[in-house]
This record gives structure tokens, sequence and C-alpha cells, in this order.
């Protein structure tokens, strides 16, 4: 399967314009969308040489049906195609966002291509927001104060959007419609998990996120399809994020096991208080299996920062919508790594 490669340019490339290449970029953007689901492309983020790549797979099959057995229920249904993190946000990605966005996120030290744990819902909100402020998108989430500024915390709770503001949406106070790079609802992270198109018998839910109704072998790392990282010693740790079992149906890595995970949606379903309970699921290294499951969820506050809580991101809608080269603030070209190297 193909990775392609989306670069963002805040100005026009000279090279770029209005040539063969431009046709030949704009041609790799139309067949991406069309793809079925589980095509990955790469995000690249950063300044220079600090700077890292986050790959994202496809979840199609928008106005799929609900789970009506699930938790909360029903949950799973998501209108629009969305692409999802294939692995959990890991520790160098955190750092580099920090030291190019001055945004002072805490996490567990681990090492580099470990999940980061330990990071609060808020700071995972304005993690994203850099990813979308870094490349001229709307922030997904509200703050009142912003990095640099005085009284800057990055584990302040948000605000919520008004009619007032750009990009409201009033069945989802929390996010901006404006923004690209958010926290997963609970349905776009359920249906990344859990639903598979192609299950034996029609389309469907699994139990785990491992195409599977029983429980994953557990591993330490490392392991292929029908594995997760669980029922291993606290001390362990979690595994590094690209080698932490086997996929989901639409081809992410580690919804269940590794690290728990956390989701934009209020634990009460209704986002409309910014100091309510999130919601965070998935089941972590040291958990048993039951908190891999499809019907298990946790609450906590929005400050909060465990040592086995972690986080991955979404991108919504798809991306030749989001760059569209008709909607000039930015420009997006998709490429394979192959082309780019070769056209350089």
């Amino acid at each position: 399967m193909p990775i392609h490669r989306l670069f963002f340019f805040t100005s026009p490339r000279t090279p770029f314009a209005g040539g063969r290449r431009i046709r030949w970029l704009l041609a790799a953007s139309a067949t991406l969308t069309t793809a079925a689901h589980g095509d990955l492309i790469s995000l690249q983020f950063g300044a220079g040489d600090v700077d890292f790549d986050m790959i994202f797979t496809r979840v199609g099959d928008p106005g799929n049906f609900a789970d009506e057995t699930g938790a909360p229920n029903p949950v799973g249904s998501v209108p629009y195609a969305f692409y999802m993190g294939k692995y959990e946000v890991s520790e160098k990605m955190v750092t580099v966002a920090n030291s190019v966005g001055n945004l002072g996120i805490s996490f567990d030290s681990r090492y580099e291509e470990k999940p980061a744990t330990g990071v609060s819902w808020n700071e995972a909100a304005r993690f994203v927001n850099w990813l979308n402020t870094s490349h001229g998108f709307s922030p997904a989430y509200k703050f009142d104060i912003q990095p640099g500024e005085a009284g800057y915390s990055a584990n302040a709770n948000i605000a919520l959007w008004s009619n007032a503001d750009p990009g409201y949406n009033p069945d989802n106070p929390f996010r901006n419609a404006g923004a690209r790079f958010v926290l997963p609802t609970v349905d776009e992270w359920y249906k990344a998990a859990y639903f598979d198109p192609n299950k034996a018998g029609g389309p469907g839910y699994w139990n785990y996120a491992t195409r599977s109704d029983s429980a994953p072998n557990s591993i330490a790392g490392n392991g292929g399809s029908g594995t997760a990282v669980y029922n291993q010693p606290q001390t362990q740790g979690p595994a590094d994020i690209t080698s932490a079992g086997g996929l989901s149906a639409y081809g992410t890595a580690a919804q269940g096991g590794n690290v728990w995970e956390w989701n934009e949606t209020a634990f009460d379903g209704v986002n409309s208080t910014t100091n309510d309970s999130r919601t965070f699921r998935g089941g972590g290294w040291n958990s048993g299996s039951a908190s891999l499951a499809s019907n298990l969820r946790n609450p906590a506050g929005p400050s909060a920062a465990t040592g086995n809580l972690g986080f991955r991101v979404s991108m919504v809608p798809e991306p030749i919508e989001t760059a569209g080269v008709t909607t000039l603030t930015l420009l997006g070209f998709l490429l394979s790594r192959r082309h780019s190297m070769s056209r350089e």
C-alpha cells in the first residue's frame, strides 16, 4: 500500500506554478480521495531539522450505522470520511511541538518513540491547535491565553466557541469547524477501532480493535495480527508506537492496549461544559483484556494526567477538501515519497 506525503506551503513556490508538475500533483490528490479505506498518507510538521512525520489512515464508509451494543449506546456512526492517526502521538512529536510552538506541554520521559503519556486533555488540545495553526488553519479548541502571553498555562481549560466566532458549530462548541487536526470524537475513535466494512456476513463491529470478538494475544511489543500490548508489568511501560501490536480494520495500531487514549467528547456525550470529564478508552500495557473491549470507557477531568494515558490525532475532512487549490490560504500537495524524491 503506498504512503503519500502531504506538504503544506503557506506561499506559492515558483517550480510548482502552472506547469506539468502541479498537474501531476493534482492527479495524485484525486487518486487519494477516491482510494479505499485504509489508504495511508504522511504529513510533515515542524521547522528545519526539528520536525516529525505523522501517518494517517483513511476511515471511509461515511454514514455507517452505529453500534447499538457499544458504550455509549449507540456509538460509532460518522457521516463523513476522515483520517485517523495510525499511531499514538509520540514523545518526539510533543518535544518538537514544545520547541517550535513554545507550548510547555509536560509528559513522561521514556524514549522519543514511546507514546507521550502524562499529557492532560487540555495539553493534548494545545498540541492539536499547534498542528493547525502552524499550517494556517483555525485552532480546533478555544483558549483565552496563547503560548508566550502573560498567564499562559498549557493545562488551562478551554473556552467554548460561540456564534460570534468563525467556525462555530452549535452541535459541538468544543471543536471549531475550520480546524483540520482534532482530537477524535468518541464516534470517530470508536469507528476507527471497531467498525469493519468487510466483516464476514456484512459490515459490523468487532469487540476488540484487532478485528476480533475475542481478546487479542498479549505481547510486550513487536507483535503481528491479532496481538496487543496488555497484561504487562507496570514497570515495563508501553511499547514504541510503531511496535504495539496488530491493526484495526482501518489500519490503526494500538487502539486496544499500549496506552489509554483521550477522546474529544465529554463523558456525558454533550460537549457543553469546559470542565466536564472527558472520555478515555482503549486500555494500556498494564490493563486486563476487559479494558480493551468496545464496551468499556472511563472518565477523567480535562486537567488530569496519568502515566498510562496518551492520545492520537484525527484529521477532518479528507485532505483534498482541506487543501484544495481553489481556496488559497495555503496549497496542499500530495506526493508519494518515491515520486517526491525522484522529481526534486
